[in-house]
């Protein structure tokens, strides 16, 4: 599609693994979408057909490139690698089992024009029950306030104001993120320290560090099949996951913690994993 010249086109970049069952029509979709000019797929070591499926689509349509990896060097570094790779100035991350509208790209653009500033903005996120995802807005974690009140504190999601049309909030979902190229280098990109999981929270949180704002545009639903890569690995899915979240916490909170609530933070993200390790193995029994 050609890209609106006021605007300036999107390059969308597309970090997969193990992403065969989703992939194909991920990429039709994004083929079809409004001022779509470059697509940038970052394959991770895929051993199940997706690579074959995307080069295909490589073949049909020259927007099409892809990145292939002979390792999994994680999320963050896939799009990282992906954007270098463009040159548009509109930066669109997309997860592969995520099912864009044709004009779901060019309206989320259309919200950021309109917003003052720089901006970082994600969709309303449902599954094929049209159950929305409190993923796509959330709040910063309050790790200390995890060990008074684990359950309430750890509930990060936030109330959706549908009649806000863009709602600021502190985090959206890495399953969809769009910004300015130049807020994207401003930042450095995502950080490449973590591997799966909590990178999404740390680029929002630098973004608004940064003076940008954050938000989700509640007009804009699209269809997030959830996890499509993760499946076959949860365990790995799950370390890197809690490892993210350790990492998030040295980060931001643990230089204003005393050492009894950096310690007991430490002791409750492994706990926690210990425990997620143990249903996943009960299950597979």
């Amino acid at each position: 599609m050609t890209s609106s010249p006021e605007r300036g086109g999107i390059a969308v970049v597309v970090v997969s693994h193990e992403s065969a069952s989703s992939i194909d029509d991920c990429l039709m979709r994004l083929r079809v979408a409004n001022d779509v000019d470059e697509i940038r797929v970052v394959d991770n070591a895929s051993r199940d057909g997706t690579l074959e499926l995307v080069q295909r689509h490589a073949l049909q349509d020259a927007r099409v490139k892809f990145i292939a990896n002979p390792d999994n060097p994680g999320f963050a570094v896939g799009c990282n690698q992906g954007a270098r790779d463009t040159a548009s100035p509109w930066l669109a991350f997309v997860n592969p089992d995520l099912m864009v509208e044709a004009d779901t790209l060019s309206r989320l653009r259309a919200h950021a024009v309109a917003l003052p500033g720089e901006s970082l903005l994600g969709v309303d996120l449902v599954d094929e029950d049209g159950a929305r995802d409190a993923a796509a807005r959330r709040r910063d974690p309050d790790f200390a306030a995890m060990l008074s009140a684990p359950a309430a504190a750890s509930r990060l999601g936030v109330p959706v104001r549908d009649e806000l049309a863009v709602q600021p909030v502190d985090v959206v979902s890495g399953a969809l993120m769009l910004m300015r190229r130049t807020l994207f280098d401003r930042l450095e990109g995502f950080d490449e320290g973590y591997r799966l999981h909590a990178e999404d929270m740390d680029l929002c949180r630098r973004a608004r560090a940064a003076g940008a704002t954050v938000a989700v545009a509640n007009d804009i639903r699209v269809l997030h099949l959830r996890g499509v890569s993760s499946r076959a690995r949860p365990v790995f899915v799950e370390w890197h996951k809690h490892r993210g979240l350790w990492r998030y916490f040295g980060k931001f909170e643990a230089a204003q913690r005393g050492v009894s609530t950096r310690v007991g933070v430490f002791g409750a993200v492994w706990l926690h994993f210990a425990a997620v390790l143990v249903r996943t193995v009960l299950r597979r029994r």
